[in-house]
C-alpha cells in the first residue's frame, strides 16, 4: 500500500463557472470534499502538484491528506474532470473518509513469472480482459496492485481472480464467481498449425 498523498489547498469562497476560470487562470485547480455527514468544502489545489500525483497512476486508489487551513482532511479521489481539449484537469472531487472506513476501488492487476509459463514459452499472448478489478477494503489498506503468478498455466486456460494473491482484507465486489481476469491466448502461428491439421483431418475423412 501506498503512503497517504499529501496536498495542500485554499478555500474557495464563490462557486460558480466565473469563479472557477479565474482560478484555473492563476495555475490552480477547483475542488470540493463532501461526504462523512459534514458539509461540503469547495477548495483550490496547484495544478503542477495535482498533475505529479495524477501521473503515478494511482491516485484515484490513494489516500489523499488535505491541509484546507483549518485542519486536515483525509480523503479519496472519486472523479477527476479533464478539459476535453487541452486535457488538463479542471475540477477534482474528493471524498471524507470516516475513521475506519471501507472503500470501494478499482484496482490493477499485474502479473509475474512469465518466464514459467508453458503457454507463453510456445509462443501464446496474455490477453488481459480486466485490467482493473474493484475490490472492498478499508481505507488505510487500499493495495497499489493485485498480483497473481502465471507459472504453469499453459496455451487456452484462463486465470480467474483466485489466482490472485489478496490480503484477507481485500475482497472483490464481484463475489458470486470466480471471474476470469486474462487468459493464455493460442498464437496465431499455433492457430494455423491447428486449423491445417484439423483440415488435413476432415479431408482424410472424407476420403
Amino acid at each position: 500500500m501506498s503512503e497517504a498523498l499529501k496536498l495542500t489547498a485554499e478555500a474557495r469562497e464563490r462557486a460558480g463557472k466565473g469563479a472557477s476560470r479565474a482560478v484555473r487562470r492563476e495555475g490552480r485547480v477547483p475542488a470540493v470534499i463532501y461526504g462523512n455527514k459534514k458539509d461540503p468544502v469547495n477548495i483550490h489545489v496547484e495544478e503542477k502538484i495535482l498533475n505529479k500525483m495524477l501521473s503515478t497512476g494511482h491516485f484515484l486508489n490513494s489516500v489523499v491528506e488535505i491541509d484546507t487551513g483549518n485542519g486536515v482532511e483525509r480523503t479519496l479521489p472519486r472523479d477527476v474532470q479533464f478539459h476535453p481539449v487541452t486535457d488538463r484537469p479542471i475540477h477534482v472531487d474528493f471524498l471524507r473518509l470516516a475513521a475506519n472506513a471501507t472503500v470501494t476501488v478499482a484496482i490493477p492487476v499485474r502479473f509475474t513469472d512469465e518466464e514459467k509459463s508453458p503457454g507463453l514459452k510456445k509462443g501464446g499472448v496474455l490477453a488481459i480482459t480486466r485490467h482493473e478489478v474493484e475490490v472492498t477494503c478499508p481505507a488505510d489498506a487500499i493495495p497499489d496492485d493485485l498480483v497473481a503468478s502465471l507459472a504453469g498455466f499453459d496455451v487456452g486456460e484462463s486465470i480467474h481472480i483466485s489466482a490472485f494473491n489478496l490480503p484477507a482484507n481485500v475482497k472483490p465486489t464481484i463475489s458470486d464467481r470466480d471471474f476470469t481476469v486474462a487468459t493464455i491466448a493460442v498464437p496465431s502461428a499455433l492457430r494455423s498449425e491447428q486449423d491445417e491439421a484439423a483440415a488435413e483431418g476432415d479431408a482424410a475423412e472424407a476420403e
